[in-house]
């Protein structure tokens, strides 16, 4: 007797991409400590991608903020509000992707190595879901409902 098949999915199998790597956390003009970071990327979410602070740093949490936003931040200072984000500037002697984060405890700057992100976005999240498309990637009547404050396929 053959095995049994798992019935159809209506919705695709989320899939997902993750990145780890080292990050300097800037202290100061001079000062920095290495530790360890992950960004990840996931198709049920195709707009956002998560920096996760490991190790020591944990305590810094999880933060999202846009693909988009990553990936223009790698070629001219991108962002406005609690994440900004500058590619490498060789003027000034900066070799690093520089992201700052804003919290209500304080402010992070990290300096990354901007190929690995670059290779990153490139080969695995552009994969997953390519840039542009992220719209049909979407479940809209989930998404509306979480907005409203519902449970999906609650009706009322």
């Amino acid at each position: 007797m053959p095995a049994p098949h798992p019935l159809p999915s209506s919705q695709p199998q989320a899939t997902g991409a993750d990145l780890v790597l080292r990050a300097r956390l800037v202290l100061g003009e001079h000062e920095t400590v290495d530790i360890p970071v992950r960004f990840g990327y996931r198709s049920d979410d195709p707009l956002a991608v998560a920096l996760e602070f490991l190790g020591p740093a944990a305590e810094a949490g999880t933060w999202r903020f846009s693909r988009d936003l990553l990936w223009e931040g790698l070629q001219k200072p991108a962002g406005l509000g609690d994440v900004r984000i500058w590619p490498p500037c060789t003027c000034h002697g900066r070799t690093s992707l520089r992201i700052m984060l804003l919290g209500r405890d304080g402010t992070v700057l990290l300096d990354l190595p901007p190929r690995q992100v670059r290779r990153w976005l490139r080969r695995e999240s552009f994969t997953l879901v390519p840039q542009g498309s992220e719209a049909a990637s979407i479940d809209w009547d989930t998404a509306l409902e979480a907005l409203a404050g519902r449970r999906p396929g609650a009706t009322g």
